[in-house]
């Protein structure tokens, strides 16, 4: 935990690497403190499709999904952290955006494949 998805508009893909704004992504929500690197699964999606209002602008959107338990100030401090990683390398991202989620502890269920049998 947590699972970390950045959405972005296709054109994104034209002024930065998405490769890189993972790895920017990822790199902040370790700094946040609140994790181990081990735990946090990062991924990007692009959308060629999409509107805002009455415009297509460009977007960078980051939900970091994680169990619930975390403190106002835990999340705050979280949201904080990736977003100064992200947004010096998107100078021309009409949006940037970053929200935390809670994942509903009681609920949430997995499977991971054990190390000997992938």
């Amino acid at each position: 935990m947590p699972h970390v998805i950045i959405e972005h508009s296709a054109d994104v893909a034209g002024q930065i690497d998405i490769g890189e704004l993972v790895d920017a992504v990822h790199a902040g929500t370790l700094a946040s403190g609140l994790f181990d690197e081990y735990d946090i699964k990062t991924r990007a999606t692009g959308y060629a499709h999409h509107r805002t209002g009455q415009s297509s602008d460009s977007f960078v959107h980051v939900a970091v999904h994680l169990l619930d338990g975390r403190d106002d100030a835990q999340k705050s401090a979280l949201s904080h952290a990736v977003l100064a990683q992200i947004e010096p390398l998107l100078p021309r991202v009409v949006s940037v955006g970053v929200e935390i989620i809670d994942i509903h502890r009681a609920s949430y269920v997995k499977r991971v494949l054990p190390p000997d049998s992938r």
